[in-house]
């Protein structure tokens, strides 16, 4: 085994130790109340933890220094100087409480390519809607027990791209936004668990390629994509810094990368507001 090869398969390893032990985050990921961003919702004290909702999807709600708060995920398809209202359910009644959402500027990038590379076959169409309603119903996983932790790993080491929230045009038709960070590594680079939590989901999808979903707990989830192997099962639980997978090009990519996406109350928020900087 050369040089690199050693330092890949310890990389792990050393990541998640020297991360343990620097303790490098306070308790919640920067706020940023903009589409694709964290919301932070101050709830004071309470002996006993306050349930919040935005519409239908439960918000995770976290102590820290002897208060509530609650962190919401601010879906990519809000609108600059709308307001989402958030419900606190506390034991004398029920609160409300409004994010005004700011605005943010993502990229777009228009692309001239083939018709076929565009329109899907009716088989691939088919597949990607059995793949869609299936990775939905894994993404709005809501499990009672708080993360151990809101800080996060980067999962591969490379390069972050700024491509979420990037927004694709192919011959002039919008498709949607890129929920995920891009980290270029090459094939077979180690894959790791961002934060500990529980596999919820393994497989192999039409777009994302092989897929891994971690429940960290209140709606926090982590996804890596586009896999050249998986190397967990589901139900299986994983500390930070676990290896996962493999750094591949499958789905519909067109070459190996890491895409990686973090959720929160069931919508893609900015994995960078995880990570240390």
């Amino acid at each position: 085994m050369n040089r690199r090869r050693i330092l890949l398969a310890l990389a792990p390893a050393l990541l998640a130790s020297t991360w343990l032990a620097r303790a490098w985050a306070t308790s919640v990921p920067r706020a940023a109340p903009v589409p694709g961003g964290v919301a932070r919702i101050a709830l004071g004290a309470s002996a006993s933890p306050p349930r919040a909702r935005l519409g239908k999807s439960r918000v995770l709600v976290a102590r820290e220094g002897g208060e509530w708060f609650a962190l919401v995920g601010i879906p990519l398809a809000a609108k600059a100087g709308s307001k989402l209202r958030v419900e606190v359910e506390r034991a004398g009644g029920v609160e409300r409480f409004d994010i005004g959402v700011a605005p943010k500027q993502y990229a777009a990038q228009h692309l001239k390519v083939p018709r076929d590379q565009v329109d899907l076959s009716p088989e691939d169409l088919a597949r990607y809607e059995r793949d869609r309603v299936h990775l939905a119903a894994a993404l709005g996983t809501f499990s009672d027990a708080a993360p151990a932790t809101l800080a996060m790993l980067q999962p591969a080491p490379g390069r972050r791209s700024g491509t979420f929230g990037l927004r694709r045009y192919f011959n002039g038709q919008p498709r949607s936004p890129h929920t995920g960070m891009d980290i270029a590594a090459p094939a077979g680079t180690p894959v790791i668990a961002a934060n500990a939590g529980r596999v919820i989901d393994t497989g192999d999808y039409f777009f994302p390629g092989r897929t891994v979903i971690l429940d960290h707990g209140q709606g926090l989830l982590s996804l890596y994509a586009h896999l050249s192997a998986i190397e967990t099962s589901v139900a299986e639980s994983v500390a930070a810094g676990t290896p996962i997978g493999k750094v591949g090009a499958t789905g519909r990519v067109t070459g190996p990368h890491l895409h990686f996406s973090v959720y929160l109350n069931a919508v893609a928020v900015d994995p960078a507001l995880f990570l240390p900087d």
